[in-house]
Formats: C-alpha cells, structure tokens, sequence
C-alpha cells in the first residue's frame, strides 16, 4: 500500500513507479479521487485502487471519503478504474449511510477508517467506536462488500479489530515501519502477523 498525495508528502512518482517494476506482490494505490491521480492510475496499473480524502493541512487522513455527497462522481470514477483492470476501494467512516452508498457507486471493497478507535482517549469512548466498527463490517458484509479496516492500529490495539469477523484485510503502515528502525522489517511484520494470527484463533 502506498498513498501518492497530491503534495507528494508520503511518496514520489518515480517511487511509485520503480515499485510496480519490482513488486513481488499486488500493488494497492491510496489516492484522491481527483483528474491528475486518474491519470497516474491509468500509467502505473496498480491491482487495487483506495480512495482517500485528501487535504492538504493534515497531517494523515482524517476520517473517511463522503461517498453519500458524491454519489454521481464517484460512480464515474470508479468506472473508469475499473476499466483499467483496478479494483476499487473507498475508504469510509464506519456509517451505514457510507457503506450503502460505496454498494451504489459500485466500489467492490471498502476499508473501515479505524482511526478513532485507535485515538480514543479513554475505554468506554474505545468500546463505542470499536462497536460501530463492528456494526459497520457486519453490514459491509451483507452488502456484499469486501470489508477491510486501517488507520491508526498498532501492535497494541490491533488484536481487538483483527478478531472481528468478516474483515478481509487490514492496512497497517506507520507502526510497523516504526518498529522495523529497531529490529528490522522482518520481525515487525512476523510479529504483527503473530499478532493478528493470534487475534483469529
């Protein structure tokens, strides 16, 4: 997974480009939905496309896509993604009101924003978020969605959603790199797939 901003913050064209050459696995786009970046889309081919809000003075993503308010546009978008062999996803809230308009648009997978259970400041604000994540995964299901989740998990919280049926995936970037500055790729993502392993016993 890689998110190529419209600032380029996070990662550059050439990057992204040398990493579709050499990949060894599927490549997961994360981009704003906008011209330029379909147009980038089209170039590098990626397997799996995630749109993301996108402003330029946070620091990450903060919260969801409104696909509700963007019904017609995205619709479009997705169509043309998926004219290029790329299967979309739409980052969201987890809000019914989102997950049945992502079905409308077309999207065949979203991905739960996580961010707020990962922020919350004291147990029962988690419990609530953790509780609408798990409302939200059960009806992304129903509607036949691919449900995967991320933002803001970590070795310490990720257990928790990793056990919720029906998540087919969960994006985790920042805390395992982190980790990796003290003991190497290798062991950060063996010991967050230990983790997650362990959380679906």
């Amino acid at each position: 997974t890689v998110h190529l901003r419209e600032d380029r913050r996070h990662i550059q064209d050439r990057d992204v480009t040398l990493l579709k050459e050499t990949l060894q696995t599927r490549m997961n786009l994360e981009m704003a939905a906008t011209e330029e970046m379909l147009g980038i889309a089209e170039k590098i081919a990626p397997e799996d496309c995630c749109l993301v809000p996108e402003r330029r003075n946070e620091l990450t993503t903060e919260g969801g896509l409104d696909v509700v308010s963007n019904q017609t546009y995205l619709k479009d978008y997705c169509r043309t993604l998926t004219g290029f062999d790329c299967r979309v996803s739409l980052f969201i809230d987890a809000d019914p009101a989102q997950l049945e308009a992502a079905a409308a648009v077309g999207a065949p997978v979203v991905e739960i924003h996580t961010g707020r259970y990962a922020d919350a400041r004291d147990r029962r604000q988690r419990e609530l978020e953790l509780e609408r994540i798990i409302r939200a995964v059960s009806y992304g299901v129903e509607l036949g969605l691919q449900v995967n989740a991320g933002h803001g998990l970590n070795y310490d919280n990720v257990r928790t959603v990793a056990s919720i049926a029906g998540i087919s995936e969960l994006n985790i970037g920042h805390s395992i790199i982190a980790r990796a500055l003290f003991t190497g790729l290798a062991e950060a993502v063996r010991e967050m797939k230990r983790l997650m392993e362990l959380a679906c016993r």
